[in-house]
């Protein structure tokens, strides 16, 4: 009947992992979860904070690997699984943006998932060369493709965003310094859930430098001097790095959009054509 039924209620007790185990069978194998296991599987999600990181990261990482992620992490918030897992999405619920942006940040950070996923299996569909698919699905660490570890940085690329929140004096809103704090705050996370250290270092780099090329695109047309700066600064991943770039300006739709996008695939493709 392609449904996912728990044994018992007492087997989600003793392990409580089997709450997240749930969903991710759903998601790789287009399952349905029988409704007296998700509320199981939600009852028992709290105890997951007893189980070893190393356990749950082994279930996340392929949750947030698969094609159906979107409905994963559905799934993870209806039966409260994120709030213990990764409780730092949650908190980007309802933070409102400046007018450049049209979601909030925790929406919009599903949006660039989405937007990294689309690069891994069509990156044409967004102005890209097809080589950036290659790129993307060579192994890299943790059982994971560099466009699956891409993945865990459109996560949190934005996780520090609730505290370095302010509304100047004409009323935007700012997040200065998001991107070094949330360079930290991935490695955090990552650390806590006991990744390895080239995941936590490629993740903090993509997050660390997500908004560099951004600042170059009122400085076309660009110098040879300033795209040898941007490859120094973001080596060893200045296409990893460059790609993810599109990735968030997609999905990046307020005011003045369409012509924003345009002149950013304008520097990320001379960006990573000199990366590659």
């Amino acid at each position: 009947r392609r449904v996912v039924r728990m044994v018992s209620e007492r087997s989600l007790r003793e392990d409580p992992l089997r709450s997240l185990r749930a969903v991710r069978l759903a998601v790789e194998l287009d399952l349905e979860i029988d409704p007296e296991t998700g509320a199981a599987a939600a009852a028992n999600a709290p105890a997951i904070e007893r189980v070893a990181a190393e356990r749950v990261f082994a279930e996340l990482k392929r949750v947030v690997s698969a094609d159906a992620v979107r409905r994963g992490l559905a799934l993870m918030d209806e039966y409260g699984l994120t709030e213990v897992v990764l409780p730092e999405l949650c908190a980007l619920r309802g933070v409102e943006q400046s007018d450049f942006h049209h979601l909030d940040v925790h929406d919009h950070t599903l949006e660039v998932l989405d937007s990294v996923a689309l690069l891994q299996r069509d990156p044409a569909a967004a102005g890209l060369d097809d080589g950036v698919a290659e790129l993307l699905a060579q192994p890299f660490s943790d059982e994971l493709t560099r466009g699956q570890a891409m993945r865990f940085a459109a996560l949190l690329h934005d996780a520090a965003k609730p505290q370095t929140r302010a509304v100047g004096p004409n009323g935007r809103v700012t997040f200065i310094g998001h991107d070094v704090a949330g360079a930290e705050l991935a490695r955090d996370v990552l650390g806590r859930l006991r990744a390895s250290g080239r995941l936590r270092d490629y993740v903090a780099a993509i997050v660390a430098h997500h908004l560099d090329a951004g600042f170059l695109v009122h400085r076309r047309p660009l110098d040879r001097r300033t795209i040898w700066r941007y490859l120094r600064a973001t080596q060893p991943y200045s296409a990893d790095i460059t790609i993810f770039t599109v990735a968030d300006r997609l999905s990046t739709r307020g005011r003045n959009a369409e012509a924003a996008i345009a002149g950013h695939l304008e520097v990320a493709r001379e960006l990573l054509e000199a990366a590659l």
